[in-house]
Formats: C-alpha cells, sequence, structure tokens
C-alpha cells in the first residue's frame, strides 16, 4: 500500500505501526535461534533465504490504484510459507524488514514512486504482518517436522494471519487518508488481494513439499510461475478497467451543468473519481477573459501536489474552450500525445497508463462539449435576456418603452385607489428635425439621451419615465395632490389639475436649460400635454391617448402645455373615419350633393351663371360644408372618383335647366392636385361627352394658389381644357400675392374679386381700389368680371357705380338644391328687361 501520508490521522497510524514493527524485530531477535534437523538450511543462511525470497516477492508483485493511491499485492504469502520452512521464526520479522526495505528503496530509487514515510510505512505493516503469522504458525507447528500433517495447517494459518494484519493495516489507511467508507475500500481490496493470497498459499506450500522431497522440482516452478503472475495481472486490469469505465460512465453523466462552475466543478471531481488523480485544474478560456478551477482529492486539500502532471489544451472543432492540468497518482504516464483534442507535456512513461490514454481523451473530449454546451447556454441566455430587456426597454435611452410603460403602468393605476388621480404628461421636444438636420443623427441620439437622463432626474419618488416615440416621453404621475377648484370638474370637488399643471410647467423650465452637444450650447423646447384621470377609470394607454390630444392642442394653440378636452375626441375620431365614410358616400346616391348659386348681372338682375357648390349630407352628422371634407378628399386617392362625381352633378344640373331654356354656364370649383394630373382634362371631356353637354357650357375655377403652382404641367393642362372649349375663371381674385402675375401669364375667361374687398368696399378706400381696379383690369384684357359675396343693396349700388358687371351673393339668391334651382333661374330671367342677355361661352353679353 502507498498512500500519501499527509493527514494527521495516517502519521498516527505509521507511527504505531512502525513501532509495533520494530518491537516484533527487537523480541524475536531473542529468542533462541534453532531449527528442528530436517529443515534443508541452517538457521543464518534460512534468514538470508528468507531476506532474499521477501524481496523478490515485492520486486515481482502488482499494483492497483485505488482513488489516488495504489495497492500493492505480492508474493508475500509465499515467502513467508517458504521463510517459515527454512530460517528461525523468531528471525522472519527482521528477514521481512531487511528484504522489503531494500526492495522498495530500490523501487523508490529506480521510478521515485515512494517517499520515505510511504516506504517506511509499507515495511513496517508487512514486517508486523510476518511477525503475527510466525507467530501463529509457531505456535500450531511447535517442532513437527516438515513432512507432517501439521506444518501446512500451521502455514496456511500463518499465511492467513499475515493477510488478515496487512489487509486490515490497508483499509485503516485508506479510509483515513481518503475519508472513504471503509466498508467500499474493503470490497475492492479483499476482490483483488484474495486470488493472489490463495495462489501465493498454494505456491509456498508447492514450495516447502519440493524443498522437503525433490529440490529439482523448484526448476519448473519458473514457468508456474510466470503463467500466474501473467493470469494475476490480467485479473487486476480487467478489474481495474472495469471501474474505472464504471466511475467514466457516472462522471460523464455529471458534466451537464446550468453554468460554467458547476461543469467545471463536475468534471473535476470526475477527473479524481475516473483516474484517481491526486489534483486537478482546469483553465477555461471566455470572451472576456480566463477562469480557474481546481480541486484536490479530499485526503490531499492544502497541499502542494507531486509527482507526474498531464497539461492539455482542450479544443471543440479547432476552438481552444480551456487548458486541464492532472497530477496523477502514479507516475507512470504515457510517453507521446495522441490525443487530437490536447497537446501533451509528459513527465514520464509507462505502459500502465497506456491503456487509460483512450478513457482520458474521451473524458476530455466529453469536458470540453460540456464546456462549449453551457457556454453556449450561457450565450442563448444573455441574449434572450438582451432581447427581453430591449423588448421593453429604449435601446438609446434606456427607459422602458411604450409596451412597457402600460405594462408597467396598469398594474399600478389598479393597484391605487378608485377615488385618487393619477396624471400623464406627454413631452415633444420642439422642431426636433432641426435638430438631427443640423447636428446629424448622432448629435440627435445625445440629445434624446440628455433628456432621458435629465427626465429621470427630475422624475420624484413613484413616477415612471418612458420614451415612447421619436422625440416623446412620458411622465407617469400615480399620486397628485389635489385642490379645490372648478376649471371642468363638478362643483364641490377636488381636482389635481392646477398641481398637475404646475408640475409639467416646472419640467418645462428645467427641461429648457442649457446643454452641450458636439460642441454646441443649446436648448431644448418641449410641448406637453396632459391627461388627468381616476385611477379607475382609465389604463395608461387611454392616458398617453389623451395626452397626445393635449399635446395637439398646445401646439395649435401656441402654448407649452396643453390639457386634455373631451371634445377633441369626437373631431379626432371624425377625422379619422373620413374617408372611410366618403367611400360609402359614393356608394349612395343621396349623400353628396350640389347646392346651387346664380350670378346675375347687377343692373337687371338676369342670370349670367350657375356656381355649384358642393355639399355632404351625412348620415350621423348633418350637412357638412366643404371645409369639413374637402382637404381630407384633396390628400387622398378619392379625389378622382370625388371630381367625377361632382362634374357628373354639376353637368346633370346645367342639362336641366338649358333643357327648359335657359342658357347659362355652370361654374365648379377645380382642386389644386387635378390641375396638376396631365390625364384631367381627358376626365372632363369623358364627363361632358357623357351628359351631352357642350364644353362651352362648363367653367372650370382655380384659385391663384393653383395658378403660381407647378407653373408648366399646370399651363399644360389648362390649354388643353380652353382648348377644348372649357372656361376658366380665376377665383379669390386679390387675395394672392400674384394676381396681376396670374391673369397676365395665362388667359383666363372670368376673374372673381373674394368677398373679403367687396365687404369692406364701403368703409376702406383701399378695398374700394382694389375693387375698382380688378373691374379695370377685366375690361381692358376683355374678360368678365364677377363680385361675390353681394348681400345688401348698398353694395350693388357701389359695385354699379364702379361698371363691375356681374355679381353672386345673398342679395340675389341662397345656395340651393339642385331640384329648385330651374325655377329660381326662370323667375330671375323673367324679371329681366328684354335687352340683357345671359353670359355666353362667347363673351357676348
Amino acid at each position: 500500500m502507498t498512500p500519501r501520508l499527509r493527514a494527521e490521522p495516517v502519521r498516527i497510524l505509521t507511527v504505531a505501526v512502525v513501532v509495533a514493527a520494530l518491537a516484533a524485530v527487537v523480541l524475536g531477535a531473542l529468542l533462541p535461534v534453532s531449527l528442528p534437523p530436517d529443515r534443508p538450511l541452517g538457521p543464518l543462511d534460512g534468514v538470508c533465504v528468507a531476506a532474499v525470497l521477501a524481496a523478490i516477492a515485492q520486486l515481482a508483485g502488482l499494483r492497483f490504484r485505488l482513488g489516488p493511491d495504489a495497492v500493492s499485492v505480492s508474493w508475500a504469502e509465499a515467502a513467508v510459507v517458504v521463510g517459515f520452512v527454512v530460517a528461525p521464526a523468531g528471525w522472519l520479522p527482521a528477514a521481512t524488514l531487511a528484504g522489503t526495505g531494500m526492495a522498495w528503496l530500490l523501487l523508490a530509487w529506480l521510478t521515485g514512486l515512494r517517499n520515505p514515510g510511504e516506504v517506511i510505512h509499507l515495511v513496517a505493516s508487512m514486517t508486523l504482518g510476518v511477525a503475527g503469522a510466525a507467530l501463529v504458525t509457531s505456535l500450531l507447528a511447535g517442532g513437527a517436522p516438515i513432512s507432517g500433517a501439521r506444518l501446512p495447517f500451521a502455514l496456511v494459518a500463518g499465511a492467513l494471519t499475515y493477510l488478515v494484519i496487512t489487509f486490515g493495516l490497508v483499509v485503516l489507511t485508506l479510509s483515513l487518508h481518503s475519508g472513504a467508507d471503509p466498508g467500499q475500500i474493503a470490497t475492492r481490496v479483499f476482490y483483488a488481494k484474495l486470488p493472489m493470497s490463495i495462489g501465493n498459499v498454494l505456491v509456498g506450500l508447492a514450495a516447502v513439499y519440493a524443498l522437503s522431497r525433490e529440490p529439482l522440482w523448484l526448476l519448473a516452478f519458473g514457468p508456474a510461475l510466470w503463467l500466474l503472475h501473467r493470469t494475476y495481472r490480467f485479473h487486476l486490469r480487467a478489474a481495474e478497467e472495469r471501474r474505472m469505465w464504471q466511475a467514466f460512465a457516472t462522471a460523464t453523466a455529471r458534466l451537464p451543468g446550468t453554468s460554467e462552475a458547476e461543469v467545471a466543478r463536475a468534471g473535476l471531481r470526475g477527473i479524481l473519481d475516473v483516474f484517481g488523480a491526486r489534483r486537478a485544474e482546469l483553465e477555461v478560456h471566455t470572451e472576456h477573459g480566463n477562469r480557474r478551477y481546481a480541486q484536490d482529492d479530499p485526503g490531499l486539500a492544502d497541499t502542494d501536489p507531486s509527482g507526474p502532471a498531464i497539461t492539455r489544451t482542450m479544443a471543440v472543432a479547432g476552438r481552444p474552450v480551456g487548458e486541464l492540468t492532472v497530477w496523477l497518482g502514479e507516475p507512470s504516464l504515457p510517453v507521446a500525445p495522441v490525443s487530437s483534442w490536447s497537446t501533451v507535456r509528459w513527465s514520464q512513461s509507462s505502459a500502465r497508463w497506456s491503456q487509460d490514454e483512450a478513457a482520458f481523451t474521451a473524458y476530455g473530449e466529453a469536458l470540453a462539449g460540456a464546456l462549449h454546451d453551457v457556454a453556449a447556454h450561457q450565450r442563448i441566455a444573455e441574449l434572450d435576456a438582451r432581447a427581453a430587456h430591449e423588448r421593453v426597454h429604449d435601446p438609446l435611452t434606456g427607459l422602458i418603452n411604450r409596451t412597457a410603460f402600460g405594462a408597467v403602468g396598469d398594474p399600478l393605476l389598479r393597484s391605487l385607489d378608485r377615488g385618487q388621480h393619477v396624471a400623464v404628461l406627454l413631452l415633444d421636444l420642439v422642431d426636433f428635425r432641426q435638430v438631427n438636420s443640423t447636428l446629424g443623427h448622432r448629435g440627435g441620439d445625445e440629445v434624446l439621451r440628455l433628456v432621458g437622463q435629465r427626465l429621470t432626474e427630475l422624475a420624484r419618488p413613484g413616477e415612471m419615465v418612458s420614451r415612447t416615440g421619436d422625440d416623446e416621453f412620458a411622465l407617469l404621475l400615480p399620486a397628485i395632490a389635489a385642490l379645490a377648484d372648478s376649471g371642468g370638474w363638478p362643483r364641490g370637488e377636488s381636482t389635481p389639475l392646477p398641481a398637475t399643471l404646475r408640475r409639467a410647467r416646472e419640467l418645462v423650465e428645467l427641461l429648457r436649460l442649457p446643454m452641450e452637444v458636439a460642441g454646441v450650447r443649446l436648448a431644448i423646447e418641449v410641448t406637453v400635454g396632459v391627461a388627468v384621470a381616476g385611477a379607475g377609470q382609465v389604463d395608461v394607454s387611454e392616458l398617453l391617448r389623451r395626452a397626445a390630444l393635449a399635446v395637439g392642442r398646445a401646439k395649435e394653440l401656441g402654448v407649452t402645455v396643453g390639457t386634455y378636452d373631451s371634445g377633441q375626441d369626437a373631431s379626432s375620431t371624425d377625422r379619422l373615419a373620413l374617408l372611410a365614410e366618403l367611400q360609402d358616400a359614393f356608394a349612395a346616391d343621396d349623400q353628396i350633393v350640389l347646392h346651387l348659386q346664380p350670378a346675375v348681372d347687377l343692373v337687371t338682375a338676369a342670370p349670367t351663371g350657375v356656381e355649384a357648390l358642393v355639399r355632404w349630407r351625412h348620415p350621423r352628422r348633418g350637412q357638412l360644408s366643404p371645409g369639413d371634407f374637402l382637404p381630407a378628399v384633396e390628400r387622398s386617392e378619392l379625389l378622382i372618383p370625388f371630381t367625377r362625381r361632382v362634374l357628373d352633378l354639376a353637368l346633370a344640373a346645367a342639362a336641366n335647366w338649358t333643357a327648359h331654356g335657359i342658357d347659362v354656364p355652370v361654374s365648379v370649383n377645380v382642386s389644386a392636385r387635378s390641375l396638376t394630373d396631365p390625364t384631367f382634362p381627358a376626365q372632363v371631356t369623358e364627363a361632358l361627352r357623357r351628359h351631352r353637354t357642350p364644353a362651352s357650357r362648363l367653367v372650370l375655377e382655380i384659385t391663384e394658389s393653383v395658378a403660381v403652382s407647378e407653373q408648366d404641367i399646370v399651363d399644360e393642362v389648362l390649354a388643353r381644357l380652353r382648348s377644348s372649349g372649357v372656361q376658366v375663371s380665376l377665383d379669390d381674385f386679390g387675395t394672392g400675392f400674384s394676381s396681376l402675375a396670374s391673369v397676365t401669364r395665362m388667359p383666363v375667361d372670368e376673374i372673381k374679386i373674394d368677398r373679403s374687398f367687396v365687404d369692406e368696399m364701403i368703409d376702406s378706400a383701399a378695398a374700394g381700389a382694389v375693387v375698382r381696379g380688378a373691374v379695370e383690369l377685366g375690361a381692358r384684357l376683355g374678360v368678365r368680371v364677377v363680385a361675390e359675396g353681394i348681400e345688401t343693396i348698398e353694395q350693388r349700388a357701389a359695385l354699379i357705380a364702379l361698371g363691375c358687371p356681374s355679381a353672386q351673393g345673398y342679395h340675389f339668391c341662397k345656395p340651393m338644391p339642385a331640384d329648385k334651382i330651374v325655377q329660381a333661374l326662370s323667375q330671375l330671367a323673367a324679371a329681366a328687361p328684354d335687352n340683357v342677355t345671359p353670359l355666353r361661352a362667347d363673351d357676348a353679353s
């Protein structure tokens, strides 16, 4: 047995065994030196032979690993049996001490296997065992002759005594050394030693028989002993390999773990269990540096490892994973690297360890794979955690995003008392696009980070900050101090609105403080929308929606802080649903309608034309004027079908009054987008064809803003329209900055003076001058002039005095449904003097 004698209990046991062995040697030497007359050798020769046999028994012995230690299985029982026959019993302990001592000193010198403490413990144990065997054999055999039946019985009993003493010392030493279960150690040692011990006794008895009968028979013992030795070696090797692979299966099954440290500890423990290593160290290579793990055999804790060591660099698919260093329990190691997964530096060589090479390589690969897998799992877990964090956080500012704002805020609101008021402040950065265009997106990102940082610092305990949009931040106020105030709340109730507004204005002032970005010192302005509600009434998303409406309201009013007004909801919803409802209106026959207003001669009031004014009979909101829906139509793809519908209604009405003998054109307002559409003339021509109406009966009214936008396209479209016979009227003349340029650049058939000048012409000389100038300009250019918005007789008289030929307005007729226009035109024509001719396409009047 060769344990490392480090633990204190083992030292004590060693001292006890050495003292007992020395006592046995001394006591044996004091006994009389005598042998029965039938013994083959004299006392001195017998002692020398016994010492030589003891040495040979140890040199020819076998060793097997038991954890970090090695248990020796030798021919000691045979040497004891033969030695008792050839040497005095009292001198056998001394002969054993000398022979085994010399043998183990030689082994230690040749292999470096033993240190002095281990050699002393081993030699003393065998000496004590031989002493016990000699005592038992002497008591049982007495002076029995060598050929008698009594001596073999005594020799077997002595050998059994030797086996019991050495077996007990082995089990006791190993259990003290490793702390393992003595029962398990005893089972393994007994399984290894018993067959060889029985063979040793039989060999010893055969040798004694040969000595007593025919010494030449001893020559046949060489081949027999060699065969028996090989049999023992195979038995021990098979047992050790079976144990090793069982431990290998158990150790590799423990390798998968949830963390690198767990896998490393399991791998190091497996190295100790499978290969009986004294110490194992593992250095793991990671992206963040190297981490080192180490583990000693329990019996070797806090000691420096000694003996041979293996160092291997582990890799998976060519990628280094780590480096494994193992201090083995035996010095005999393979001599060359044969593994594809490592680079090996060996201290010594032996065929004993070459059998373990496959297991060592396989275990290293399994450990490398387990470390690689746990690293992959950890990376996946980190990615999952990062993705989960990014799902609810803004990556730029680190604030929670809109989704998390609702997910965290809603439970918070539900946990509050239903009578408590909460608020959301939505902060919109003013002109943030200018920051991006001036400082670049990197500078804009820095501004957003600084604003988020300031908001976080300004947030009070319990308040929650979020980045809800590109340049929007939100602040949830779960607790607001309410004041007795009115301001839209039921009389007698307290309102938190004043306190919330003060908080919003405080944030505006603090966020306005200068900041430096990209070397530029700038101040950020914000518009804040305030939405306040009871904790149990709305969720966070509804508060955000209301705050967004408040931001829009604040921008419309040009203020920095706006409050939510429930009246905004209806108009916002209506605008959102407008285009969908317009499509329904096109499918119906009675929603999109025209109101028609005649234009008359100012002197005779005879009709000179009719303007078509579109209306929408909304099934829910009632009749809507063009200002309620035309802006949305002009921005959408509904413009073409809408224009077609209006042209169809206008031309149908014109065909109706023409059938009743009234020959006046119909005027239709045209969108700016229509005049920039090259296909618009074709659409007009197709409408005239459908209604079989001459082009001269259609007047298209355009505004000055149309006349000056995209001039090339507009000029081409207007030229094609006029060449087809359609007349063009310049509406709202005088309100733009290019009135004169418009009528001189492109030919028109009519000028309509805006009603704003007509309203002020009585009291304002400037307005009167504009009207006079328009009338004179029309006369010089040979185009018709129509004044809009005539409501009083004074305005009519003033226009007649200025020479204005035509007008329209409530003074003559209000806009009326299409089914009433024929009657109105007929009455106007009948009341007019005969010398007045209605306005026609050929400009005759």
